[in-house]
């Protein structure tokens, strides 16, 4: 493992350059398998350029006129300085391996060349070679994966006359004793035999075989990477060869496994699936696995893992049926959402829940149930009688006191039917809310293009102002992006409602057409101002529901943000409600309240906006929304002095700003602004003072691991949620530790109005880890030093190590299991680094420091994991120490990471100033 990585742990070289995060493909992680001098044929040993797998013999320039004859085969003498002095392979190894510790590679090549056209069988020799040599240690087998890189490299070079012909008895038999070696033989070179004997069209029995035997002996991840380029996949037990990877965190690899076969891809759902049921335990399959010390089971509680299964469905294109578990558990989430918006806030209608409600329970018992548990928990005998005829709920199911309300509320509906007056319920008192100040004849539902071609000319006035606004149906999981219903345009007088659905279809329709003319040229007239308030996100879910929009954000000329005015606004101190009272007015509500002194009714905001036809309550929330935006602007164009802004709107957003020269744009319109980061209010970049990584302290939400590493990794004190803990922990965390919150999605406004101004960030989740790091760094004003990177364990948040020396770790390693190659893997010792950079402030482990030696345990019972520690880094030159984090025993030792880090965060580190000699 590098410096910095977890041993073992995909997610968590965060600065890698493989897109799927698999440490297998990371030379500095220990794995042979990219390890040039670990045997793989498509990399150059050692790094030589030289060696050019077409490439004629080294030392004549043509492999075909390589002297057979060099040296004296009747000698036999293995200490003899020719390696090619007799035709036994055992005595070529043996005299190649007496050349080996020099690593003078140029003149091993051309030797090994040489032997190679001096043995009668190539290929019958390098079995002779690998079967001869099974007994030597790690150094050994990197020689035997280098001799047979070598003889691959030397058999391209032949003429294809000489090579074996597919089908050949010969060719048989000897794939047949290949697959013998395979048994005892690391990764590497077992990549190697597969492409030099083509045992990809091999007896499919032998390498079935040979994929038992790694299993059994627990080399999990060689199973399924072999059965993976075997394309063995159909013939074996998908359970049986995912579930140690799933348990070690290795979704990546399984992915690969299942990839073009969707039959496996169902049954891995529904495996994966299966451990998502209520009441299942993933440490009763974890003791399944016994050798498996890496397991990493809290990345498998019902959380995370029907995440990953979400995801996978969707890659696949699977039927959600597959899934009824977490489809049921996302849906109780939803479920436990509306309740808490109906019943505890109040911000949801009887009418909308009961809407929501009803499309997700449909006829599902388990979920009906679980509702009748929720309402008897959030309201009395009466609401929940009265929400089970709302929803059509089975009296069977209803405990009796309900039922009994229930029939008390249907012979009511009948005399109602039957024409008794009953008293009508109070209607909503909607005085403290703002009202529309136009008649309902002035707001237009549009459905056809001939209705955009009859009212499209009202909103292309030059000069004009265009209040923008779009609505959609709430998701309430994260599973998509949401698709507009409707677009809200307002000008003075009347508001325009267009029909999204029913004008985007067909696609590429006259209805389509015209609307995406209309909009299109809407936004790209620079001498119309549109307002809108969080225009991006609305621009986005209009370009989902209709892809001919879907650059109008590019296309975005003349446009105001009224978010990025209330932004600045809050920032200069403007006056208004507490916000973190229950249904107080946030956002463009709140913003409606500072300006014209009451807020927005938002009772309709969750409504479903893609009923039609829409319910005169939803028309009338959606043409106020779209038409406070022109009084808002209106009343801070006339006092902006008022709101602490400029005269120029468009000004008062600072580096914001459009900065086209020479346009005369009318007060508060600028261009569009770039996607938008998610950075609120906390501080105004480049105010903040500025604060020392260590002494930066912060907690995120369980979404945000990846982040949180990286932070780790440059010395910030991270704490992180676990997976099935409430956000409204995060807040306590922050109150009581001193912590500034990052967070991401809709807990940010509960949490920034707990913690106060400037102590909560919504990170942006589509930036990669490194990039929210950066973003979060530069917004808080955190100084990084080359002496905070590596200065705390990203993985538990430890800043405690201690420094094993190099006998010492192999020492360790021995006593404990780990000879000199503990995986297997025979990789050629790793390049050690050119400069010690790295070298914490920590003592040296003693041995009266170990609770026990076998295992391996702190004083304070914390096992070293050395597992982890590749054969490679022990051996390669110099004295290099390794480091041992005190809190979970991770060991890392100084490599490539440290300068891929340093690279990757150079606009933040500040590097120290030159030593004065």
């Amino acid at each position: 493992m590098d410096l910095g990585v977890s041993a073992g742990d995909p997610t968590a070289d965060l600065t890698a350059g493989d897109p799927a995060g698999d440490p297998t493909c990371d030379p500095a992680v220990g794995d042979p398998t990219c390890d040039p001098a670990a045997g793989d044929p498509t990399c150059d040993p050692a790094g030589d350029p030289t060696c050019d797998p077409t490439a004629a013999d080294p030392t004549t320039g043509d492999p075909t006129t390589a002297n057979p004859t060099a040296g004296d085969p009747t000698t036999g003498d293995p200490t003899s300085d020719d390696p090619t002095a007799g035709r036994d392979p055992l005595l070529f190894l043996q005299a190649l391996q007496t050349r080996w510790p020099t690593k003078e590679l140029q003149q091993l090549r051309e030797e090994a060349w040489q032997g190679f056209a001096a043995l009668d069988d190539p290929l019958t020799g390098l079995l002779d070679m690998l079967e001869g040599g099974r007994t030597g240690g790690g150094q050994g087998r990197s020689l035997q994966a280098w001799v047979a890189c070598e003889l691959q490299r030397w058999l391209q070079a032949q003429p294809l006359s000489l090579r074996l012909a597919p089908g050949s008895p010969q060719l048989g038999q000897l794939q047949a004793r290949a697959a013998g070696v395979l048994a005892g033989s690391p990764l590497s070179l077992t990549e190697l035999l597969v492409s030099i004997f083509r045992l990809q069209d091999a007896d499919r029995s032998l390498l079935l075989d040979h994929i038992d035997r790694l299993h059994e002996r627990g080399k999990f991840k060689e199973a399924i990477l072999l059965s993976t380029k075997l394309k063995l996949q159909p013939e074996l037990d998908l359970e049986k060869m995912s579930t140690p990877l799933l348990l070690q965190n290795k979704m990546n690899l399984v992915e690969r496994y299942v990839d073009g076969f969707p039959d496996l891809q169902r049954k891995l759902l529904v495996l994966m699936d299966s451990w998502c049921q209520p009441g299942f335990d993933i440490r009763d399959v974890a003791r399944r696995f016994p050798t498996l010390t890496a397991a990493r089971l809290e990345k498998l509680s019902p959380k995370p893992l029907s995440r990953q299964v979400l995801w996978l469905l969707g890659r696949c294109g699977m039927d959600p049926a597959l899934c009824s578990n977490v489809i049921n558990q996302q849906h109780l989430g939803t479920l436990q959402y509306l309740c808490y918006k109906r019943f505890v806030e109040g911000s949801l209608s009887q009418e909308n829940w009961a809407d929501h409600v009803r499309d997700l329970v449909g006829q599902s018992e388990w979920l009906q149930d679980r509702l009748l548990q929720l309402l008897a928990s959030h309201c009395g005998v009466a609401m929940t009688a009265r929400c089970a005829l709302d929803l059509s709920l089975p009296e069977g199911r209803l405990p009796a006191t309900v039922a009994n309300e229930l029939s008390r509320l249907r012979l009511q509906e009948r005399m109602v039917q039957a024409g008794r007056s009953l008293e009508k319920p109070s209607c909503k008192d909607r005085s403290s809310y703002y009202q529309l100040p136009i008649a309902r004849e002035d707001i237009c539902f549009l459905a056809t293009w001939e209705d955009l071609a009859r009212h499209g000319p009202e909103l292309l006035q030059p000069g004009g102002v265009v209040g923008v606004d779009l609505e959609w149906r709430p998701l309430f999981q994260a599973a998509r992006r949401p698709c507009a219903s409707l677009v809200q345009l307002a000008v003075e007088g009347r508001v325009l409602l267009l029909d999204v659905p029913r004008l985007a279809q067909p696609p590429g329709g006259r209805g389509a057409q015209a609307l995406s003319q209309l909009l299109g040229q809407l936004f790209s007239d620079l001498s119309i101002t549109k307002l809108g308030y969080g225009m991006a996100g609305d621009l986005r879910s209009l370009g989902a529901s209709c892809p001919t929009l879907a650059d109008a954000e590019k296309q975005m000329r003349g446009v105001l943000d009224l978010q990025q005015v209330h932004r600045q606004m809050r920032l200069a101190g403007v006056p208004g409600p507490v916000v973190d009272a229950a249904g107080a007015p946030r956002g463009l509500s709140l913003l409606v309240q500072q300006v014209l002194g009451k807020p927005l009714d938002k009772a309709e905001q969750l409504s479903n906006w893609d009923l039609r036809p829409l319910r005169e309550e939803q028309l009338i929330y959606a043409a106020t929304d779209a038409y406070c935006l022109l009084e808002v602007y209106r009343v801070l164009c006339q006092d902006p002095a008022r709101f602490h802004l400029s005269m120029n709107l468009a000004k008062s957003l600072g580096p914001r700003r459009s900065s086209r020269s020479g346009a005369q744009e009318p007060p508060g319109r600028q261009e569009a602004p770039p996607s938008p980061q998610q950075v609120p209010a906390a501080v105004d970049e480049g105010a903040a003072p500025e604060v020392s990584a260590k002494d930066f302290h912060v907690v995120c939400d369980s979404m945000l691991q990846g982040l949180a590493r990286s932070l780790r990794c440059l010395g910030v004190d991270v704490r992180v949620l676990g997976a099935g803990e409430d956000h409204r922990r995060a807040a306590e965390i922050a109150r009581l530790e001193g912590r500034i919150i990052l967070t991401s999605g809709l807990p940010y406004h509960k949490l920034q109005a707990q913690v106060g101004a400037g102590r909560c960030l919504s990170v942006d989740c589509s930036l990669k880890a490194r990039e929210q790091a950066r973003a979060v760094l530069r917004h808080f004003n955190v100084r990084v030093t080359l002496s905070d990177v590596f200065s705390r364990c990203q993985v538990c948040n430890c800043d405690q190590y201690l420094k094993v020396s190099k006998d010492m770790m192999k020492h360790l390693m021995q006593l404990n299991g780990h000879h000199e190659d503990p995986s297997g893997m025979g990789s050629a010792p790793e390049p050690a680094p050119r400069d010690c950079a790295y070298d914490p402030p920590c003592r040296w482990l003693e041995a009266s420091d170990l609770q026990t030696i076998t295992p391996a345990t702190l004083g304070n019972g914390t096992r070293l994991q050395l597992a982890g520690v590749p054969a490679g880094v022990l051996w390669r030159p110099g004295q290099w120490p390794f480091y041992c984090c005190t809190g979970c025993g991770k060991v890392f030792w100084e490599g490539s990471h440290l300068g891929r880090l340093t690279a990757h965060f150079h606009e933040v580190l500040e590097t120290p100033p030159p030593q004065l000699l």
